[in-house]
């Protein structure tokens, strides 16, 4: 399932290390400050629900066990948490190379050291978890993706945009001609000399195209955030025109898609009680490599037209960014205009602050506590309602006593050779 010294760097998963207590967690001023902290408490708001969307997925039950308001939020959370995961990466680069105006000589050159750093100690990180867990970890697509936005991190929003939407267009087509290439053949070649493939399950291969979160496809979803990351959050204009483009978006994808493919075209694989305990869904077009080892030839070119949850087609990309564009915008004028529930929802929003350590947690739980994840064995919610409290009661307690979450401090540590960058 994202997002760190004002503004702060990000970490891993979205990282907003949070000030001494009761401040706004980037801007290290009074929350009754207004609107301009309300920017980034609303983003770190949105990164809290995208850890409980995830926690929705990995722990809940399937979405074939689930009816009425269950399976809406069981629908919502499969894929969308993990896109939501997504988009805010981008928006966290830009808090490293600078929000509104991109850093630049001494000052840039660090920051991009910072962000290749992290993006290897996330690659590290997400290939030892991948070892234990397999393909379903985020966080080594997360280093990929902060690799391939290095570029990008100076251009401003409207070209991040336009880079965007080009992903979303033409990705997917092109996924889906490179996956139709990839025989048993190829892929055992390619993956014989891939030295992480030999340590996990997620290779070279699966972060670039055949993975579940494949960098091909979901640069997309990260670029928008980096768009988004240079606009003026605050701005009452900028929010109402965001909330538009969002809907926009959200109804164009899917209902075209709808029209085109039928009504099974935002059907999800969850629907089979096939989540595994993963993302929720095995992609049509980009996504997991087939489990009997055999190759993507047989997949139909009309797939292309469906926008289900991890489908990975122009139709679920561009659907997914107006979904992701709504949270954050959402997020972000309820902490603006609601001060009362801005203070109720300070534990959340530290959650929020410390989502790398939160999702990583949740995953340690899950063994240590030997809870099932959101396959057919697991039924009930109460264990997801636990993790949910749990992460929350942790985060609160933590934030009253560190600037960052344990594994965020960690990371943060770890750039602080950028410092040296000439």
């Amino acid at each position: 399932m994202t997002q760190t010294q004002p503004p702060q760097e990000t970490s891993a998963l979205p990282e907003n290390p949070p000030p001494p207590p009761r401040t706004s967690p980037e801007s290290a001023v009074p929350a009754s400050a207004g609107p301009s902290t309300g920017r980034l408490v609303g983003v770190d708001l949105a990164r809290a629900l995208a850890v409980f969307g995830m926690y929705v997925v990995h722990i809940g039950p399937p979405l074939s066990a689930t009816t009425g308001v269950a399976s809406w939020i069981r629908y919502m959370a499969d894929g969308h948490s993990s896109v939501l995961f997504a988009t805010l990466a981008g928006f966290s680069l830009m808090l490293i190379a600078g929000r509104r105006q991109p850093k630049t000589g001494l000052a840039g050159r660090q920051a991009k050291a910072r962000i290749a750093i992290r993006a290897v100690v996330l690659l590290v990180l997400g290939t030892v978890l991948a070892m234990e867990y397999g393909g379903v970890i985020i966080l080594g697509f997360y280093g990929v993706y902060f690799l391939l936005a290095l570029p990008l991190v100076r251009l401003r929003a409207r070209t991040l945009a336009i880079i965007s939407a080009a992903f979303a267009l033409v990705a997917p087509q092109l996924a889906y001609v490179l996956t139709s290439l990839l025989t048993s053949s190829v892929q055992e070649s390619i993956n014989a000399h891939d030295p992480l493939r030999r340590l996990s399950e997620v290779g070279v291969l699966d972060l670039l195209l055949t993975g579940f979160y494949p960098a091909l496809t979901w640069m997309s979803f990260v670029i928008a955030g980096m768009a988004l990351g240079r606009l003026d959050l605050s701005s009452g204009t900028v929010q109402k025109r965001l909330a538009a483009l969002g809907a926009s978006l959200t109804a164009a994808a899917y209902s075209m898609s709808l029209l085109l493919a039928g009504s099974g075209a935002l059907r999800s694989m969850a629907e089979d009680g096939s989540s595994s305990g993963g993302s929720g869904s095995m992609p049509p077009v980009s996504g997991s490599m087939p489990p009997d080892g055999g190759s993507f030839p047989d997949i139909p070119a009309s797939s292309l037209l469906a926008a289900g949850p991890h489908s990975g087609t122009t139709f679920d990309i561009i659907g997914s960014v107006g979904v992701a564009i709504l949270v954050i915008v959402g997020a972000t004028v309820a902490m603006d205009r609601l001060p009362r529930l801005r203070r109720l929802a300070k534990p959340v929003i530290a959650v929020g602050t410390m989502s790398l350590t939160a999702y990583v947690g949740h995953f340690l739980a899950q063994s240590a506590l030997s809870v099932p994840a959101g396959t057919g064995a697991q039924q009930s919610w109460v264990p997801l309602v636990m993790f949910v409290l749990g992460a929350t009661v942790f985060a609160a307690i933590w934030s009253r006593f560190f600037r960052r979450g344990p594994l965020e401090h960690l990371l943060n540590a770890a750039t602080k050779p950028a410092k040296h960058i000439r």
